[in-house]
């Protein structure tokens, strides 16, 4: 239970390596009730990844990446991290995770939630082995876009007794939609005071925020709390008729 839920997509690229010692364990992820649903789409993700063609097709591998189809055989025996260590890329290359102190740590494992299309929604310390899925994977009989939005939202909402921040792409949010989350667009701003939504960078920003929120062990119940919360550390936030808009600029200042 917590005040300010934070909901990130995931990463196509993943950190390799582990703790040899901790292999998967689906009972230690949060959100237990999902338990069947993961078993479902690791078993469905094994099968297709057994053989190369297979794989190729059902997740979307290039000659160079081929390999990558290993990862879902060895799921049980691979070695795990903290899920906020695990994925790396613009988004999470920001975050600086590995280096992060214990009450970085502490408020993202209480805070942040990763929307995985393996295994559902979970926490940023939940510990993950790598593997390869991706949201618009096809896995046989197994559609992903069927399989995990009521599942996953109910447990999302379930969770979620305060303000919701949906950081996710728009393919990961429709695995677990959460009515009335505050998703933001991204956007920079030029002299004239125009703004245009950013693309690849929306990322590096959303990463920042969330390295920021994390470092200063942010408490937030409220839209109005968070407001107050981004004009103390000088991060532009703002309401408009559309949404939520994050200045980009104003995150400049945050190691990315």
């Amino acid at each position: 239970m917590t005040d300010l839920t934070v909901l990130l997509p995931p990463s196509e690229t993943k950190r390799e390596g582990g703790d040899p010692t901790r292999t998967l364990d689906l009972g230690a992820l949060s959100f237990p009730e999902l338990a069947d649903e993961r078993a479902a789409v690791i078993t469905a993700a094994r099968s297709v990844s057994s053989e190369e063609s297979s794989a190729r097709t059902a997740l979307k591998l290039g000659p160079r990446s081929i390999a990558e189809r290993l990862r879902n055989l060895e799921l049980d025996s691979s070695p795990t991290m903290p899920a906020i260590e695990r994925y790396t890329g613009v988004l999470y290359d920001p975050l600086g995770a590995e280096g992060a102190d214990e009450t970085t740590r502490r408020w993202w494992a209480e805070h942040v939630v990763i929307q995985s299309a393996m295994f559902g929604p979970i926490g940023a310390g939940d510990r993950i082995p790598a593997y390869r899925l991706s949201h618009d994977s096809r896995l046989g009989a197994l559609r992903l876009a069927k399989h995990w939005p009521a599942a996953a939202a109910d447990a999302l909402v379930a969770r979620s007794h305060g303000l919701v921040l949906d950081l996710r792409s728009e393919g990961y949010r429709a695995l677990g939609p959460v009515p009335g989350a505050v998703a933001l667009r991204v956007v920079s701003v030029d002299e004239g005071g125009r703004r245009k939504a950013l693309n690849h960078w929306n990322k590096t920003a959303k990463g920042r925020l969330v390295a920021l929120l994390g470092r200063t062990a942010a408490e937030v119940v409220d839209t109005d709390e968070l407001l107050a919360w981004a004009r103390a550390h000088d991060v532009v936030l703002e309401r408009t008729a559309d949404g939520w808009d994050l200045v980009a600029d104003s995150l400049e200042a945050v190691p990315a």
